[in-house]
């Protein structure tokens, strides 16, 4: 089973991205929706959240605007939240595999916004990046309700620049020409690795120690 991991900075067009791969029959496993699932109401994380910066439940689920005021500029905080919450996205990442595995999938693509900055992508058979123009993304981004110009530049400072997520990634959507472009390099990314091998997924030393798919910038 081929892995794809998809990625991109905040107002890349990941989502739509995403859609693409859904539109072509490909499951998506979306870490931030499982983020969301697992801090909304009877979420398992609800109660380990509360307990480690207590008030930020309200009404059964966590409060991000308090959450978000225990661990926002704090390292140590942070760190504290993605102790409780890594592990269970992984366990969640680890199911939707079997499952897709147990029913026959070819192709897979785990949705991770961060994925480079976790190392996420040792766990994939290759990287698709959503990216834009610098310009393109701040126009997107800046006209979310709420968001300053502040805002925006504290999240990119602790992304990993759009252009070494470049350098590393195996395949890039560039969003900023369009939606039929857009589709049409998902379509074209999932013909380049229909045939591949997948070397992660069932986990196995002999699946890691294959030999590695042909990179699409070899030709």
């Amino acid at each position: 089973m081929i892995i794809l991991g998809l990625t991109g900075s905040i107002g890349m067009g990941k989502s739509t991205a995403a859609e693409y791969f859904r539109i072509m029959g490909v499951p998506i496993h979306d870490a931030d929706a499982t983020v969301h699932r697992l801090m909304g109401k009877g979420g398992d994380a609800v109660a380990a959240v509360e307990a480690a910066f207590p008030g930020s439940v309200a009404g059964g689920a966590v409060d991000r605007a308090r959450l978000g005021s225990f661990v926002f500029g704090d390292a140590a905080a942070l760190r504290k939240l993605e102790k409780i919450l890594h592990p269970r996205v992984a366990e969640s990442r680890n199911r939707f595999l079997a499952v897709a595995e147990r029913t026959g999938r070819r192709i897979v693509v785990l949705d991770v916004p961060l994925l480079f900055e976790t190392g996420g992508d040792a766990l994939c058979d290759a990287v698709v990046l959503v990216s834009a123009p610098g310009f393109i993304q701040r126009q997107r981004v800046l006209k979310r309700p709420g968001m300053t110009a502040e805002k925006l530049d504290a999240i990119l400072a602790k992304q990993m620049p759009d252009r070494e997520k470049r350098r590393r990634a195996d395949f890039i959507v560039p969003t900023g020409l369009g939606r039929v472009e857009n589709f049409r390099a998902v379509r074209t990314i999932l013909a380049e690795v229909r045939d591949w091998r997948g070397r992660h997924w069932p986990p196995s030393p002999a699946r890691r120690n294959l030999p590695r798919n042909p990179s699409p910038w070899a030709r």
